[in-house]
């Protein structure tokens, strides 16, 4: 199957020009311009007149079905990856959850059947280290040849995920070896805990007061202790999700030190506050964790970071739980409200529309913090994240001028709500094409179960990019 994208603009992280992109079975074979008169010919013509060609966006934090204090988030990989291919995202990397007292390969492969002939789109996947020791150590080595390049570690949620300085010293020590990164969540979830603690004792048991509990300064002392763990280690280290300046002023001085410290954040700590928390137990719909913060300074705090490159990536950390029945879990106590919000169906069109729209960054820097940035950190490209010959065929034909309303009404994610109801943005993808099939024409899905594979990656080239 031949497809020839034509008139469009074609936009990537280094420039935008018009031009062509032809597409031959899986892969891009040829860029150019007036391919057709040329000569070139296709089963399909698509037309991108006025619109803009962009690879397909890669979204490197998901948490499909993820078990969360008794439940489970409501996506899994059939109907995580549609609706993330309605956004406009054709690639994701979700975590593998190593369980206490179990081996990294026993997690990894419970999510890769989980995974297996559901996905509609690419996966892949990071490794949650639960325990740090000789044997899982040993197992790293293993994961980073067979494409699982990545570890995840926390300084949060203490008797779960939580390790401790010794053992993140450790594992950072091991991907010095292996050419591995290790991510991590990083606020202090102790004390935290204990300030949690005396809230509720208080009767302080709303939603609001988990983004009280969670203080800033515990996200910034976190985020400097282990990018200073990683410089020991002389690793590379990778800040998820961050939410607020104080942790925002330690990746940047780490940067400015020369320290290999990379950081992601999430729309919903661009566009959401911790005023969203308030309103009775209806704020229970945007916990998550970092919490949502203070709108000022931190908005713009992160937008600067993204536009100079302090940010690499704006990933989702999807993680969606029903307010009806999940959420509800923590009527009384914030602290049993399951953890997550949707977003991987309206990354794309946010990060447009309150990014490039907005006037904070370059429609070029918008598509390097949804694909390319990731691609590379995390070892795809230029297989994805690229309009470049030999490129995966993962292209989506985005509509500056198009405009839509957000509701749960109308989402393809399986959950009862959204963060951003009711919001009216612009931006659209029109059509998106996975390894060279077009899965979501118009609005219309003509993708298939099973289509997505798992995808094997690369060491990350870090030292390039720090």
């Amino acid at each position: 199957m031949r497809t020839l994208f034509a008139n469009g603009t074609i936009v990537t992280a280094d420039g935008s020009y018009p031009g062509d992109v032809l597409v031959d079975g899986e892969t891009i074979v040829q860029i150019g311009t007036n391919l057709a008169a040329a000569g070139v010919t296709a089963d399909e013509v698509i037309d991108a007149t006025d619109k803009w060609v962009i690879p397909g966006a890669i979204d490197a934090h998901t948490h499909m079905k993820l078990p969360f204090g008794g439940t489970f988030a409501k996506d899994d990989f059939e109907t995580g990856t549609r609706a993330a291919a309605f956004g406009g995202t054709t690639t994701i990397v979700d975590f593998a959850v190593q369980s206490k007292g179990k081996s990294l390969r026993e997690g990894l492969d419970t999510w890769m059947a989980m995974a297996e002939g559901m996905a509609v789109a690419d996966y892949g996947f990071h490794m949650i280290m639960s325990d740090v020791n000789d044997s899982s150590l040993a197992e790293m080595d293993a994961l980073v040849d067979e494409g699982i390049p990545d570890f995840k570690l926390f300084t949060a949620y203490p008797g779960v995920f939580f390790s401790p300085d010794d053992h993140i010293f450790r594992a950072m020590q091991q991907t010095t070896k292996n050419g591995g990164l290790i991510m991590m969540h990083a606020e202090n979830g102790p004390v935290i805990d204990k300030v949690a603690a005396d809230l509720v004792a208080q009767g302080k048991t709303d939603p609001y007061y988990h983004g009280v509990a969670r203080y800033p300064i515990f996200e910034g002392e976190a985020t400097n202790r282990v990018i200073r763990l990683a410089e020991a280690a002389g690793a590379p280290v990778y800040i998820v999700h961050l939410s607020v300046k104080d942790a925002l002023d330690q990746v940047r001085a780490a940067r400015d030190r020369g320290a290999m410290a990379f950081a992601e954040t999430c729309p919903q700590y661009l566009f959401l506050s911790i005023e969203d928390l308030g309103n009775g137990f209806n704020g229970a719909k945007f916990v998550c964790s970092p919490p949502l913060r203070e709108k000022n300074p931190n908005w713009q705090e992160l937008w600067d970071g993204l536009r100079k490159d302090d940010l690499q990536v704006v990933a989702t950390d999807h993680c969606p739980f029903d307010f009806h029945g999940q959420k509800e879990l923590g009527r009384g106590d914030f602290r049993k409200i399951p953890n997550g919000l949707p977003g991987v169906e309206d990354r794309v069109d946010l990060l447009f529309n309150g990014g490039v729209v907005g006037g904070q960054i370059s429609k070029e820097r918008w598509v390097d913090i949804i694909s390319t940035g990731p691609a590379k950190l995390f070892g795809m490209h230029p297989r994805k994240g690229a309009i470049a010959v030999g490129a995966d065929a993962d292209i989506v034909v985005y509509d500056p001028n198009a405009s839509r309303t957000i509701s749960a009404q109308t989402h393809h994610m399986a959950v009862d709500y959204s963060c951003y109801e009711g919001w009216e943005i612009k931006g659209q993808s029109k059509i998106v094409m996975s390894r060279g099939m077009v899965i979501v024409r118009d609005g219309t899905f003509t993708g298939s179960k099973g289509h997505g594979k798992f995808l094997r990656r690369d060491r990350s080239d870090y030292a390039r990019l720090a």
